[in-house]
């Protein structure tokens, strides 16, 4: 019995030591790895700019073949945004009884 309770305080008081280095260490564990992140947010966000206009001049493209007016940018956060609503005040009538079981949806 003794000796379970010597090998349980050491495992005890060797995890205590090193979360207290882990705590009291300077720096931060990337530091010490030297790691540093292959991109940089700039970077990132400019890459997610690049990737909403390339998609919406390929919309473009085939919305010009079918010979439907373009869409901007703008147009396209305008109906997200629409979307957005549309979607809460569903949620919100759902949460409120609005639709109960055997009620007629969307889709």
């Amino acid at each position: 019995m003794e000796f379970g309770l010597f090998v349980l305080g050491g495992f005890a008081i060797l995890i205590a030591m090193l979360l207290a280095i882990g705590r009291l260490y300077p720096g931060t564990g990337a530091e010490q790895l030297d790691w540093k992140p292959t991109r940089s947010y700039e970077d990132e966000i400019q890459l997610e700019l690049d990737d909403i206009q390339q998609m919406l001049e390929l919309q473009n493209e085939r919305r010009r073949r079918r010979g439907t007016p373009e869409l901007t940018e703008d147009q396209v956060r305008l109906e997200v945004e629409a979307q957005e609503r549309e979607r809460r005040a569903r949620s919100e009538r759902y949460r409120a009884g609005g639709l109960g079981p055997g009620a007629a949806g969307p889709g």
